[in-house]
């Protein structure tokens, strides 16, 4: 009976001791996803065509140039909350600003170099604040200095996927997250093309030319193989959030049309999770904004 009794407690013994080890992947190195999750690598892709023009699309309650400026502010105190909530020893997460093509004014890619931050176990609170409060300005002057500007080239978010999102915005040991800024519509003159029923834009012109003002749109889209053409399938390690889908008026389902056409693509090139929101107010978009970014 003791010796039953002994085996017990040693089979015990051991079945804890394989819990915690540490777990090993098929090649026998540690797997470090759960440190990676703590690593954060934030992008934000900026859409500057003329959607931020006040003067093209004003919006009495709030300019959409001015909601984009409050979503960077959530995102960047997201960000923030989540670097002081870690050991200094343990920093190592990184945020930057994107544009695709990058504007013609030198001054907005100066403020986007300024805005590409890193934090390490060498970042001392100081650098913290500094970089809190370039977030709270320097933004602001891009959108600015884009408006004053007037040349507004479009923005080639197709492109984007398909040269530079790997390179730009994923970073292995890392949670990538990618929030791209813009009203929905995808078009550049550099990435124009068709494939079958897809293409690599979407306008409102071509909303109405296929006919998806109905509310079978999305039989339609399924039935006639319509959406973006694939510009990428590597996508596993990334999250994104699109923010300030803003559909043209005359069509009630066109904000809809729009966010079919990104969730299947977004789905058809791997991503991770993903999210397709509304211009909506800042105070409503902030608490999802801070919650995708701490895991919640």
């Amino acid at each position: 009976m003791k010796k039953i009794y002994y085996l017990l407690i040693l089979s015990l013994f051991f079945i804890q001791c394989k819990k915690s080890e540490p777990k090993v992947d098929d090649g026998g190195k540690i797997n470090d996803s759960i440190a990676s999750s703590k690593n954060l690598n934030v992008s934000i892709l900026i859409d500057l065509s003329d959607r931020i023009n006040p003067e093209k699309y004003p919006n009495p309650s709030m300019e959409y140039y001015q909601r984009d400026l409050e979503y960077i502010k959530a995102i960047k105190n997201g960000f923030i909350d989540h670097v002081k909530s870690k050991k200094v020893m343990q920093l190592n997460d990184q945020m930057q600003i994107f544009f695709n093509p990058e504007p013609s004014d030198s001054k907005i890619n100066d403020f986007a170099k300024q805005l590409k931050v890193s934090f390490d176990k060498n970042t001392s609170k100081e650098t913290i604040n500094l970089i809190d409060e370039k977030y709270s300005t320097l933004p602001e002057k891009i959108y600015q200095s884009a408006i004053q500007d007037k040349q507004y080239v479009g923005s080639d978010i197709w492109g984007f996927f398909k040269n530079k999102v790997n390179d730009y915005c994923i970073k292995d040991k890392h949670r990538n997250i990618l929030f791209i800024l813009t009203d929905g519509y995808m078009f550049h003159k550099d990435s124009k093309f068709t494939e079958n029923e897809k293409t690599s834009y979407l306008t409102p012109e071509l909303v109405k030319s296929l006919k998806l003002n109905t509310s079978d749109f999305k039989t339609k889209i399924t039935d006639k193989g319509l959406g973006f053409i694939k510009a990428n399938d590597k996508l596993t390690n990334l999250e994104i959030v699109v923010l300030g889908i803003n559909p043209e008026k005359g069509n009630p389902f066109e904000g809809d049309v729009i966010k079919t056409y990104w969730e299947n693509w977004l789905k058809e090139m791997n991503v991770a999770k993903y999210q397709v929101k509304d211009a909506d107010l800042p105070t409503n978009l902030e608490p999802i904004i801070k919650n995708v970014i701490l895991n919640k």
